[in-house]
């Protein structure tokens, strides 16, 4: 392997982690949104701690038609 393939690979192999590292970044951005909106949705409508998921969307289903 010479020199320049070397360098390809590990300039590939740098952005792939820089990659997975955004992925992770983003889907934890994501879970935190997710956590804040359901808390939100509690707090608005206390009513719904007690629902199971298919409850809640078919409560939330019905609201919006």
């Amino acid at each position: 392997m010479s020199f320049t393939e070397k360098e390809f690979l590990q300039a590939k192999h740098r952005l792939e982690e820089a990659q997975a590292r955004n992925r992770v970044k983003e889907r934890s951005v994501r879970t935190h949104r997710l956590i804040q909106e359901g808390a939100i949705l509690e707090k608005a409508m206390p009513q719904v701690r007690q629902m199971s998921l298919e409850q809640l969307e078919g409560y939330l289903c019905s609201l919006l038609k």
